[in-house]
């Protein structure tokens, strides 16, 4: 018998002995062993040598494991020394079993992992909410969103704190407050020039803004500022529960940069029974920018309703009053955006009771083709339904907000990744976003709750060749596998479009075609939306 086959038969012996016993066994260059190897050592020779140089490993004695530095690899030196340098692997002593190291022979560079949170169970002092090393459990959630919210949470955390744990034996609010615009103003800067750690967190894989973090910052703006609104800064009654009940249609006006400072500032400029209307300004100055309306880059409006925790029914909000006239020109706009929005819903009921126009036949004519004849149909056109993607996920703890159900602009987040997503693989392009239209939350999503996420190109417009609209549908189910149930929480829509260099390069968009009676209609009512 060769030393080869000998070494295999007791390397074939040992692994024996392991009785239902997973090895993972990962070999580096890098690694020292006892056998040198050779021009003439085989490589699983060098592989059986890395296995048997040590004992069998006890599992429940394991030890952190340390792979060794070889001295005799030339090892680039750094041009100075930074604060990095503290990350650097500790070269060890040659004679050091790497499995047997105690716990002297620990690295000295190790660095501890400590958490940043309080323990809501431990009965010791109370927690300072200014520490920048531990955090009340009311501030908890904001820690695993942007640092946007992180920052909007600390900064209203007395109030929260009462958020989170309301006296519901406590009356509600008796006297209504009058406020104005200004006492429930906000804004967040967000140091873009300067920050280049803050400048990563936002920066996509080409170099320009993540759309879908900003609309979670909107988001946590709004609710910051829904909150200064509607408290009476009194501790012996119970405050109302505030929702996001929808969000009115974004169009981006402009394109926004990493690189320069950006702002968003909103305040509440409506105030219904229960509902209370609020517009975000996203602006950024350049200095192409001649006056102030050029850095406006984006223009949001949220509407909250406030619930009684108690009861969960509608609670009145503190009233408005407008001071300056910007706004009350602000409140006669969004006075006429809700009355808008009533006529609406009732146009929508006549689309349903089936008065809808001759549009109808010519979009299933096409479609038809598609499904009798498809050798025949149009290659310029495809099915919606072949343009579909989704997601699928549980929602975390970390994404719940400060009254515990999932967090509204991370709903809005995932849903443009993925609208994104389905642009995307639709043009055969990177997409551009223009804007996203009128978002209702109907139905609240849990903690824990199976979330799925669908997407379809509903359809485009190429009456511009040379910016052809791309219209994305994205449904948000919530699915209770338990209860054999499935519901819709949201829908969302956004368009996108392609560069001009794109489409110069010879870039063709497809013609999005419904296939039966049911999409039609629904195309009818976005294009009439």
């Amino acid at each position: 018998m060769t030393p080869l086959s000998r070494t295999c038969r007791r390397l074939q012996d040992s692994l024996n002995s392991f009785s239902n016993t997973f090895i993972f066994i990962f070999t580096t260059s890098h690694v020292r062993t006892s056998l040198t190897p050779t021009s003439s050592t085989p490589n699983s020779l060098l592989n059986a040598a890395l296995i048997t140089t040590y004992p069998p490993l006890k599992l429940q004695n394991r030890k952190p494991f340390e792979a060794q530095i070889d001295d005799s690899l030339e090892q680039p030196k750094p041009i100075e020394e930074t604060a990095f340098d503290a990350l650097k692997p500790t070269r060890l002593p040659s004679n050091v079993p790497l499995y047997s190291m105690g716990s002297s022979s620990s690295p000295s560079h190790t660095i501890p992992v400590v958490s940043t949170f309080a323990n809501p169970f431990e009965t010791s002092n109370s927690i300072d909410a200014s520490s920048s090393i531990r955090k009340p459990i009311s501030l908890w959630p904001g820690m695993y969103h942007s640092p946007v919210t992180n920052a909007l949470w600390e900064a209203r955390s007395s109030t929260f704190e009462r958020l989170l744990d309301p006296p519901l034996d406590a009356p509600p609010q008796s006297e209504l407050l009058t406020k104005t615009p200004l006492q429930s103003r906000t804004s967040v800067l967000y140091n873009f020039s300067t920050d280049y750690i803050l400048r990563e967190q936002y920066r996509d894989p080409w170099n320009e803004f993540r759309i879908g973090k900003l609309l979670e910052d909107l988001d946590a703006l709004a609710g910051t500022i829904s909150v200064k609104h509607c408290t009476d800064d009194d501790n012996m009654t119970r405050p109302v529960l505030l929702v996001t009940a929808s969000v009115d249609k974004m169009v981006l006006k402009k394109p926004i940069r990493v690189d320069i400072d950006l702002k968003i500032v909103g305040a509440v400029i409506w105030v219904g029974r229960s509902s209370i209307e609020i517009q975000i300004e996203v602006t950024q100055s350049t200095e192409e920018s001649s006056d102030t309306s050029d850095e406006i880059a984006l223009t949001a409006n949220f509407t909250f309703v406030a619930r009684d925790y108690k009861t969960g029914k509608s609670a009145p909000v503190n009233r408005i009053s407008p001071e300056t006239d910007k706004e009350k020109l602000l409140w006669e706009e969004a006075d006429e955006r809700n009355k808008h929005r009533k006529r609406k819903r009732e146009c929508k009921r006549e689309v349903e009771n089936g008065k809808v126009d001759d549009r109808l036949e010519a979009l299933l004519a096409e479609g038809r083709v598609f499904c009798d004849m498809p050798t025949l149909a149009n290659r310029d056109s495809i099915l919606s339904r072949d343009t579909r993607l989704e997601n699928s996920l549980i929602c975390q703890p970390q994404q719940r907000n400060i009254h515990g159900r999932i967090f509204g602009g991370w709903l809005m987040n995932r849903a443009f990744e993925l609208a994104f997503s389905t642009a995307y693989a639709f043009a055969g392009a990177v997409p551009y976003f223009l804007e996203v239209d009128h978002v209702d939350f109907l139905r609240p999503v849990d903690v824990g709750g199976f979330l799925r996420l669908k997407s379809s190109v509903l359809y485009t417009e190429l009456e511009n060749p040379q910016k052809p609209l791309i219209n994305i549908e994205v449904v948000a189910h919530i699915m209770r596998p338990e209860l054999r149930s499935s519901e819709v929480s949201n829908t969302f829509y956004f368009t996108f479009t392609i560069r001009p260099e794109a489409m110069k390069d010879g870039l063709k968009i497809r013609n999005v075609v419904p296939a039966t009676e049911e999409e039609a209609l629904h195309i009818l009512e976005r294009m009439d939306a």
